[in-house]
């Protein structure tokens, strides 16, 4: 895998693009939960003026004004500006908007497409440039529930004008507090974005000051049109709503500094709520955290906050970022909360050492159990004796087992393109005994070869923000050094794995040497003490505590504090590490 390349030909990842060709392409797709994926747009009218695509003469087509990102159109291969020239084998150039919808309707859940690309300038060129010449097909079926509400309004005095904002929460997070009149905007942008779509009754204006009875029902009127209209998918998802529900607009008297509460999914399940700024950093917040668990210093150290990106993965957060930003954002999750606390640790040998840590074991605990259940750790023959353990609350006794388990402490990354692989893709793992490249293929099925480095092959490895990708440079036996490029969004969180890694192999061996000195300065002690009183053995056997071996249970004896102590952010620009 990684053998074959000599790292000369490595090339800057980029966001796909429309494979711009003369000639037209059959694109097949087969309709998803999230149906087709994609909106068309064209006349409303039949026939019209041929116009040149590519040198070619062609009735006015229909095209495809948006893609839904990890659609089924998009894994298609269908592109944003595409014309299209057959649905399902039925030619429609010059054909109506509706004909087209029909025609994609009733193909059932197989939809196949004959498509031209075309090149920006030239889409610019092709399409009107009043929208309300043409119409989108948008599937308006697919809805969902989402706990939004508008609690309550206050009063705010801003430039010597006092007004009425109305609070939005979403799953008891606040989002945003606007006035009536930017609910009112709202409603008349998305009246121009989804023009076919039947909106709910807006509450209307007021040509008069309102009382507390009509505030209070201007309130309930603004909550049910945004519960309406957000559990339509496609406008609760839209740019215009989500600008709408995390706008911080300082004139509502929502600043940086503002308190807000923030909900944090434990290891446990449980949930912990702080009260932080806005602009609260990562490590502002996390402190936070720590003080309302009154988690010790060394637990503290083997924890971190994260974001949830799906059900498979989470992101540790950058120490600069603003968890609450992230918090709002992700409204359209509809769950509690995006950020979680999870484990910040590698090596076994340094997790057991607070085997004596009732917070600590208990977070180990359902982490573990919540990982077997994803698939993250293989249980293996042991599933049944871990069930077993699990309904009998015998945590230690779990974990004793779950740790020698298969992708106990690994971090697997979403499959991505590496420079290692001409075709398909890799999902890259990271442990405390390697790191494994494993192949599959560009939707992420696995295949059978892989590739393993063991971290003294790894010599050097760097983040290229520029071209939002990770490196690291190894060295096989016999064989010269080459670098491999991968290229992951998660660039920075996979640096991050190999810097805590290696600190951690360090802190390994340095601990295996203090404890082979103090057997050595035991093995003294036993010859030149043979006979010393009581009282002596006691202090010996005392000493023997603190350097006996690193994976001793129920032992602190060798702390990490000082290795993996909390550090503020310095600012600095990340280096290559030699």
């Amino acid at each position: 895998m990684a053998d074959d390349d000599d790292g000369s030909s490595r090339k800057s990842s980029s966001a796909p693009t429309s494979p711009v060709t003369s000639q037209p392409r059959i694109v097949t797709i087969v309709k998803s939960e999230t149906g087709f994926g994609f909106n068309v747009r064209g006349q409303v009218s039949e026939g019209g003026q041929l116009k040149s695509i590519n040198g070619e003469l062609y009735a006015p087509l229909q095209h495809v004004s948006a893609v839904l990102e990890g659609g089924a159109a998009e894994k298609a291969g269908l592109f944003k500006g595409d014309r299209i020239l057959e649905v399902n084998g039925s030619t429609v150039e010059g054909a109506t908007h509706k004909n087209v919808v029909d025609l994609i309707k009733s193909g059932g859940s197989e939809l196949k497409l004959t498509v031209i690309s075309v090149p920006q300038y030239e889409s610019e060129r092709l399409e009107p440039s009043d929208d309300s010449s043409g119409y989108s097909y948008i599937d308006y079926s697919e809805k969902r529930a989402l706990p939004i509400s508008v609690p309550d309004y206050r009063s705010v005095e801003r430039h010597g004008e006092k007004f009425i904002v109305y609070n939005v929460y979403m799953a008891g997070r606040m989002l945003c507090a606007h006035r009536y009149r930017e609910f009112a905007s709202l409603h008349q942008q998305l009246k121009k974005e989804f023009p076919d779509f039947q909106f709910p009754k807006f509450p209307g204006k007021w040509p008069f000051s309102l009382s507390e009875q009509q505030l209070d029902a201007r309130r309930r009127g603004l909550e049910q049109y945004l519960e309406k209209v957000t559990s339509v998918r496609v406008i609760g998802e839209s740019e215009i709503m989500q600008e709408f529900l995390a706008d911080m607009n300082e004139d509502n008297g929502v600043t940086g500094t503002t308190e807000v509460e923030l909900r944090v999914l434990l290891p446990d399940r449980n949930t912990v709520t702080v009260t932080v700024r806005r602009n609260n950093t990562t490590e502002d917040v996390y402190e936070a955290i720590i003080d309302k668990l009154g988690m010790d210093d060394e637990t503290a150290n083997v924890f971190a906050l994260f974001e949830i990106m799906d059900y498979t993965f989470e992101r540790k957060l950058q120490p600069n970022e603003f968890p609450h930003n992230l918090y709002i954002q992700n409204y359209s999750t509809a769950t509690n909360t995006c950020i979680a606390l999870r484990k910040w640790i590698f090596a076994v040998q340094h997790e057991v050492l607070l085997n004596d840590d009732d917070m600590a074991v208990n977070f180990f605990f359902w982490q573990a159990v919540d990982d077997i259940g994803k698939g993250r750790i293989k249980p293996g023959n042991s599933l049944y004796q871990l069930k077993s353990l699990q309904e009998n609350h015998k945590k230690l006794q779990y974990l004793q087992i779950a740790r020698g388990l298969e992708g106990y402490n690994e971090i697997s990354f979403p499959h991505c393109s590496c420079d290692a692989r001409k075709t398909g893709h890799i999902i890259a793992s990271s442990g405390v005994e390697h790191f494994k490249l494993q192949a599959c293929t560009e939707d992420g099925q696995l295949e059978d070869q892989s590739h393993t480095f063991t971290w003294d092959e790894i010599q050097r490895w760097e983040v290229d923000e520029e071209g939002m990708c990770f490196c690291f440079e190894y060295i096989k036996q016999g064989k010269r050094a080459k670098w491999v490029r991968i290229n992951t969004s998660y660039y920075n969180y996979m640096f991050d794995c190999f810097e805590r890694i290696m600190a951690e192999i360090n802190w390994l061996k340095d601990n295996q040497v203090h404890e082979e000195e103090g057997a050595e300065d035991e093995e003294a002690d036993d010859e030149d003490d043979e006979d010393e009183d009581d009282d002596e053995e006691y202090e010996e056997e005392m000493v023997t505590k603190t350097t006996r071996p690193v994976g001793a249970t129920g032992s602190k004896g060798f702390s990490s504090r000082n290795i993996f102590g909390r550090r503020k952010n310095t600012g600095g620009d990340r280096k290559s590490v030699v």
